[in-house]
């Protein structure tokens, strides 16, 4: 087998897309298999494609230095953050194509998640900030842990400036976010916000980047929804308003998968979810002798994976990406609309202000009822996460 794997070698060893009339949606977009495929697969090969490593820098130094066996949802994390960063620094419609040279801020972006301990979203920094979720390095994460570590790492991340919110309780706190998206025009013009630290800033990233986004109105959004979509397997009630997220051109996707197997789900035709699987391990990668890094090996360039809807694990986070105030204001509208479709069960409720027996949203419970733990099998989040199950 050659070292290097190209879309030509696979193609027959991955089912291809089904010949079907139905639409394929990829994160907000819409395509006919007929007349698209290629440009469906070039779609999904643009994704960052993270997958199990081995044989990079042990973890804390001491600790792993592989994450074969526990870090998929890790990698799904990354994955679903990675869009966001695309989003932000190169477009949705950015795509990758295979020995044509990329620019800087691509790099930039994929340098963030590279397997070391100084990068923004490394599996070093995911795994030694989920201790402070009570979770050690190498146990398993579910969708909702993955969300909270993020959402803390993201704040070291001042080139990318991103405000992070993770929706709990089923309930999306229009108000909340607002504050948090505006919370940087604060400051009473340039010169009272302080400079920004060229020491927090990791990779090289250009400084001027952090001071020009303070100064704007609104922060970019990365809206993450922790939810259970019903008890042991998914409520087929809530089926289109899956689907539905992934025709919204806000959509990040998806992070779940089947019990203790995670995956990165980008988008569905028919009654399929089409996703990217980190459950491959290859070789941790570094930077060439001219400084460049290889980076064929965080594009899956073959077919992607796809499985039924119904196989579904019910805990699941969905993920939105609003750049300006116009895009989360748009993401509402569409929200709103769909809660008026008959026979469409809303997976989570938009609310103006926080209802008053709300906790704080942002408080991840880490000790579930132990009813609960063992009335649920082990699934994704049975043992780590505290979600009030969703039913008819």
């Amino acid at each position: 087998i050659p070292a290097t794997l190209t879309y030509d070698t696979l193609r027959f060893e991955y089912e291809d897309f089904p010949e079907t009339k139905e639409p394929v949606w990829i994160l907000g977009r819409k395509y006919s298999v007929f007349t698209e495929k290629e440009e469906i697969l070039l779609d999904v090969t643009s994704r960052l494609w993270f997958t199990y490593r081995k044989n990079f820098p042990a973890i804390g130094g001491t600790g792993p230095t592989s994450d074969t066996g526990w870090g998929c949802m890790l990698r799904c994390g990354q994955m679903i953050f990675a869009q966001a960063l695309v989003c932000r620094h190169l477009g949705r419609d950015w795509r990758w194509i295979k020995g044509k040279r990329q620019m800087d801020n691509y790099f930039n972006v994929l340098n963030a998640f590279i397997d070391k301990k100084d990068s923004y979203y490394s599996i070093h920094q995911i795994a030694q900030m989920g201790v402070g979720e009570g979770k050690s390095i190498g146990q398993w994460y579910g969708p909702n842990t993955v969300a909270q570590v993020l959402k803390k790492l993201a704040t070291f991340d001042t080139w990318s400036s991103l405000a992070v919110h993770i929706a709990m309780d089923n309930t999306v706190v229009m108000e909340e976010i607002r504050r948090l998206c505006q919370s940087n025009f604060s400051c009473a013009g340039a010169a009272a916000c302080p400079a920004v630290e060229s020491d927090v800033l990791y990779n090289g990233y250009p400084e001027e980047a952090g001071v020009r986004d303070r100064l704007s109105l609104w922060k970019p959004l990365v809206l993450l929804i922790p939810l259970r979509l019903g008890l042991t397997e998914i409520n087929e009630a809530y089926i289109e308003t899956l689907k539905h997220c992934f025709m919204m051109p806000q959509s990040l996707g998806v992070i779940g998968g089947k019990p203790n197997s995670a995956h990165y789900f980008i988008g569905y035709v028919g009654e399929e979810l089409i996703y990217l699987d980190p459950h491959t391990t290859q070789p941790a990668v570094e930077p060439n002798d001219s400084g460049c890094l290889p980076d064929e090996s965080f594009h899956c360039q073959h077919p992607p994976c796809r499985m039924s809807i119904a196989e579904l694990d019910p805990s699941i986070a969905v993920g939105f990406f609003c750049n300006t105030e116009e895009d989360f204001n748009d993401w509402c509208q569409q929200i709103k609309k769909l809660s008026l479709v008959r026979g469409v069960l809303p997976m989570f409720e938009l609310v103006e202000r926080q209802p008053s027996h709300f906790s704080n949203p942002d408080v991840l419970n880490l000790t579930p009822d132990s009813s609960d733990a063992d009335r649920l099998e082990r699934f994704f989040d049975s043992e780590d996460e505290d979600f009030e199950i969703l039913s008819l």
